[in-house]
């Protein structure tokens, strides 16, 4: 980037101004709504992605059609679902980026023409010929060997001497659990391919591969767990370094797949809508399936909302990083919460599986905590915050806690910690509510969790991902001084809260994305380490079906039940695609593009919006990045954004040695760790923890099972057993039997209830439980 001053800049009456401990009023001060959660932010922290209000009114207005049954099209996305539906008019097919014959002014001067070599100087034909022919054999012996010693044998070796292993025999899905793959009768041939080759997905189907960023597809049937794909000739392979600091994360998320939303996939929620009482969230939405017998349509919509062909897409849309929420019911449910347990954690392992067939990093994210985190209906259950808040929040946290070293002692396993190489401990707690210095003393804990499942080192486990929990990047400078590969998360967006009647050609001509977001991003990769925008969208207000929560309106349009807002305009022109001219769609794109020049290392939410079951189409456009694709809004090479904004302070790569997992990589001073002790002995909203009730580590810990994979021919492939630090025992917390608990979901100013009140028996201490269906 040029040694230039952010583009434009502006006087202090700029309504773009950058966040620098003002706020920009028209576009981020949030306005006081009927939740406790929407206090205002601190300075610099970015607003959440929803901000509705909790209130459950069934006399809301109706959206759906009197006949809001389920579809079976409903999960059809947009009609140019193909693969190969991105790719560009040139061809960079060359591993090689250099050789690439990659044609020039193609993008006009976007610097990063730079990593492309100019074209050749002609030659002899008939040396060309000679030089080629000798050429091509050493190349085709070099890979030949390349492959099977850098890829193969030493991953054979590895896997080979790590948990258990499996032969040839074929084997029931039951024994994953046990770390056994099966054996089957296929060709014992190692299957690869570049654009245009012919890939065989795990339902046996074929598709003609297409990508024009020389990305390469991989997949050994005789080991599975080999990673030698590669999303584009710029991205590390699988099999080598991913250098957080210096190579881009230019990601997206799959939201609404296994933790869902109503604005992401409305058909699953619109069944509900008509009636006496609308369904806002994953709680609500199964306990009414269970009620009437449709709780399979939930797991159908695991199965064909996402994919084996969008990770496809995703490679070959330029991305090389996948972001998955995923619920704690992943793992299991206790009393009476409602959720489908355990069914979304196979199809996560899908995803594992399609990434390293792809190339594509994964950063799991724990999105949803039992008693909820924030209180939003991402969280599973629209309403109150009852982790690290509440008589009981610090159960609940201990409970959360418990959940992340479980996922954390699985992905560390050899077999998955080259494709799952971060992990976000928890998405979005809301700090202005529960607090700084108890977010503090959690991520603390998570991350010494988190480290002992991996062990220290480059190598050993995910990076651990931290939100800025809404209290702005500069609140974490120096946080975890030492601490092993960890990354600070923030989600930027300007949607929410003030409305603007600006379109997109007026933004960016302001340089909106560069003047709010660049050197925050840039002063923290410095200050903190490590800094990504975990999520971000095209939305520039909140026209969308439920983008604020279900049946609750716009504030741009003045249709807004939580708080009174002015109309601004219609939202029917955000919202509407179909009617998009080639300037809007131009002025979007460079919109795009100024954004994540700005946010510089990214994931955008999200890739798909599902299609309304009422209109037949996606309501919420700008927060599709699939539909822009398809649509031409949404760049198909992301690297045309270097250079979008200028950048007169941009960090200095590389990152410090301890902060990649180098020397001094977990040297965290103990009298840092002396100001966080575990648990806290006071919350916001109670005085002395002590008083409360806690849970105690007597509990059988559970262990995630592994996926169910066949192996060719006599290979033994090992699967890992679910645990990777086998010296980990600690057992997971419970309630204490003789103890009386509130309902982990019961609100912040319920009365704690002492221990122990009642009797031992289990029927007392439910007393105070809502009752079940309890599906364990």
């Amino acid at each position: 980037m040029s040694n230039t001053p952010y583009q434009p800049v502006f006087t202090n009456t700029n309504p773009y101004a950058a966040h620098d401990g003002s706020r920009d009023t028209q576009y981020d001060t949030p306005e006081t709504e009927h939740l406790q959660l929407h206090d205002d932010l601190p300075p610099g922290a970015a607003a959440p992605r929803f901000m509705g209000a909790a209130a459950h009114d069934a006399n809301r207005s109706s959206f759906a059609s009197s006949n809001p049954t389920l579809q079976g099209d409903e999960y059809a996305m947009n009609a140019a679902n193909k693969p190969g539906f991105y790719g560009l008019d040139y061809n960079d097919s060359d591993l090689n980026a250099s050789q690439a014959n990659f044609p020039k002014d193609s993008y006009g001067s976007s610097p990063y023409l730079g990593e492309k070599a100019a074209y050749p100087a002609k030659k002899s034909r008939k040396k060309a010929i000679l030089i080629g022919t000798a050429a091509i054999i050493a190349v085709i012996a070099a890979a030949v060997i390349a492959v099977y010693f850098a890829v193969i044998k030493p991953k054979q070796d590895k896997n080979a001497t790590s948990g258990n292993t499996s032969s040839a025999d074929s084997s029931s899905p039951d024994s994953n659990s046990n770390g056994k793959g099966s054996g089957g009768t296929k060709s014992n041939i190692v299957v690869t391919g570049g654009d245009g080759s012919t890939v065989t997905m795990d339902d046996g189907s074929t598709f003609t591969y297409k990508n024009s960023f020389g990305g390469t597809w991989y997949y050994d049937p005789a080991n599975p767990l080999v990673s030698g794909a590669r999303a584009q000739s710029w991205t590390p392979a699988l099999n080598e370094t991913f250098k957080f600091g210096e190579d881009i994360i230019r990601g997206v998320n799959v939201g609404g797949w296994l933790v869902t939303e109503p604005f992401i996939v409305p058909a699953l929620y619109e069944k509900y809508v008509n009636t006496s009482t609308p369904v806002n969230d994953e709680w609500e939405l199964t306990t009414r399936m269970a009620a009437d017998g449709s709780l399979g349509d939930l797991e159908n919509h695991y199965k064909t909302f996402i994919t084996e062909n969008d990770f496809a897409e995703i490679a070959a849309a330029g991305l090389n990083f996948v972001r998955i929420p995923i619920p704690y019911w992943a793992i299991e449910v206790r009393e009476n919460e409602p959720f489908l347990p355990k069914t979304s954690w196979t199809y996560f392992l899908k995803a594992v599986e399609w990434a390293r067939k792809y190339g594509l990093r994964i950063n799991l994210d724990l999105h949803s905590l039992p008693g909820s985190q924030n209180g939003w209906n991402h969280s599973g259950r629209l309403g109150e915050i009852n982790v690290l808040y509440g008589p009981m929040g610090v159960p609940n946290a201990q409970r959360s806690l418990d959940y992340i070293r479980i996922i954390a002692e699985f992905i560390s396993q050899p077999q998955y910690s080259d494709v799952v190489v971060m992990f976000g401990i928890t998405n979005e707690p809301f700090g202005p509510t529960i607090g700084k210095d108890a977010i503090k003393q959690y991520y603390v804990k998570a991350y010494e969790t988190v480290r002992t499942a991996s062990g220290t080192g480059e190598g050993k486990g995910p990076w651990v991902v931290m939100h800025d929990a809404f209290l702005g990047l500069t609140e974490w400078k120096s946080f975890l001084p030492n601490g092993d590969r960890v990354q600070l998360d923030i989600h930027q967006y300007l949607c929410f809260n003030g409305q603007s009647a600006d379109d997109y050609g007026v933004r960016i001509a302001a340089g909106q994305p560069c003047t709010a977001w660049a050197s925050g991003q840039n002063d923290s990769m410095t200050a903190f380490g490590m800094t990504h925008v975990g999520e971000w969208s095209m939305a520039i207000n909140d026209c969308g079906l439920w983008v604020n929560g279900v049946n609750l309106g716009a504030r741009f349009d003045g249709s807004f039940t939580a708080s009174h807002f002015d109309k601004t305009g219609d939202c029917v022109t955000y919202t509407d695609y179909t009617t998009y001219n080639d300037q809007w769609k131009a002025d979007m794109q460079q919109f795009a593009l100024q954004s994540m020049s700005a946010l510089q290392n990214w994931f955008f939410w999200t890739w798909k919006i599902g299609n309304s079951s009422v209109s037949g189409r996606v309501e919420s456009p700008a927060w599709s990045y699939q539909l822009g694709l398809q649509e031409g809004w949404m760049p198909k090479d992301p690297r045309q954004s270097e250079g979008a904004c200028e950048n007169s302070d941009p960090f200095n790569a590389p990152l410090q040695a301890w902060q990649t997992g180098g020397a001094g990589a977990g040297d965290v001073p103990q009298t840092f760790l002396a100001q966080f002790p575990w648990p806290p002995t006071s919350l916001t909203n109670v005085a002395d923890v002590a008083t409360a009730p806690q849970y105690t580590p007597t509990g059988t810990i559970v262990t995630l099972p592994g996926p169910s994979i066949t192996a060719s021919g006599t290979a033994s492939v090992s699967l890992g057993n679910g645990w990777n630090n086998p010296s980990d025992t600690a057992q997971m917390f419970v309630p204490i039997a003789t103890c009386g608990y509130l309902d982990p979901w019961m609100g912040p100013n319920a009365s704690p209830a002492a221990c122990p009140p009642l009797s031992g028996t289990a029927a007392a201490r439910r007393a105070l439980i809502t009752p079940p269906p309890s599906r364990r």
